[in-house]
């Protein structure tokens, strides 16, 4: 669970600081990038995952494959650590499933 105002403190929303500790999970990450890097990360990756999504989109793998080449290119962009890349998609991808995003219209 987040802390109550952690996201608030942060500068961040609920979903933006789910996606933001996936991403500072990795300690490395976090000295290199920066606080500011990761937000602006988190961010992105809200509007990115909820402007790709379809209705069944955590179930059909074409989706969740373009999704998770999405999520690497923004990491990429950003110069998160490439040996870290795949640990932070795969966590980008299912704290996604886990807000189960409304289909957006």
């Amino acid at each position: 669970m987040i802390e109550p105002y952690r996201g608030r403190d942060l500068g961040l929303n609920e979903d933006e600081v789910a996606f933001y500790d996936a991403l500072a999970d990795n300690e490395s990450a976090k000295e290199v990038l920066g606080d500011e890097t990761l937000r602006t990360i988190a961010r992105e990756l809200v509007v990115t995952v909820k402007k790709n999504i379809t209705t069944d989109w955590s179930v059909r793998e074409s989706v969740q494959a373009k999704l998770r080449l999405i999520v690497k290119k923004i990491l990429k962009k950003y110069g998160y650590p490439p040996d870290k890349q795949e640990k932070a998609t795969i966590t980008v991808l299912e704290q996604a499933k886990l807000m189960r995003y409304e289909l957006v219209s």
